[in-house]
């Protein structure tokens, strides 16, 4: 087995704070605009779809399907799995699926969110990346 990456703290900003914020508290946030109804991520107040700024955060289930997946199996870390999944709610994430059978890894199957811990250069703790795990539904 190999050793867990360690993942260097993501920089935050006013515009992500609240995406970061609710990461720690085990929360995935996307933003959705009010002019054109479209869920989008990563997280920005212009809307990519109209433009418009009149966007809100929306809490998501955190569920989703792998949509295409890429398998890592050389380096140090390796394997791991780098892959589009789509949400629920519909905008689709470039993220890692982690504690699995990369092998077993298919298009379409279900993964939900786990919160990977980050650190800060100076060893404290930072915020936690979203990545996915298969489900069971």
């Amino acid at each position: 087995m190999t050793e867990p990456r360690k993942l260097r703290a993501p920089e935050i900003n006013p515009e992500t704070k609240p995406f970061w914020d609710a990461a720690t508290q085990g929360q995935l946030l996307v933003k959705r605009c009010t002019s054109c109804g479209e869920a989008h991520y990563y997280p920005r107040t212009i809307c990519p779809f109209c433009g418009s700024d009149a966007t809100v955060w929306e809490t998501c289930s955190g569920k989703g399907s792998i949509y295409t997946l890429s398998t890592m199996r050389r380096g140090p870390n390796a394997p791991f799995t780098l892959a589009y999944v789509t949400l629920d709610e519909g905008p689709s994430i470039m993220t890692n699926i982690t504690d699995c059978d990369h092998d077993a890894l298919a298009i379409g199957q279900r993964v939900q969110v786990r919160f990977v811990p980050s650190s800060a250069p100076d060893g404290s703790t930072g915020a936690p990346y979203p990545m996915f795990t298969p489900s069971g539904d």
